[in-house]
């Protein structure tokens, strides 16, 4: 399991990066909900895409 895939956490889609900047909404199950600038809210599964991570909104660890 990608632990830095949390609800806040900034992704891009790897074979869709015309959706621009993701924010992941939910972890569920295996599924991400993921809100793109470009495309909107997609429900991913995660067994079958790996998004890339580009940041998170946690404050960081000391």
């Amino acid at each position: 399991m990608d632990f830095d895939l949390v609800p806040g956490a900034f992704v891009r889609h790897p074979a869709c990066p015309d959706w621009g900047l993701g924010q992941v909404q939910s972890v569920i199950g295996g599924r991400a909900t993921v809100n793109f600038e470009h495309r909107g809210k997609v429900t991913i599964d995660l067994r079958n895409v790996t998004l890339e991570v580009v940041g998170d909104a946690r404050p960081p660890r000391p």
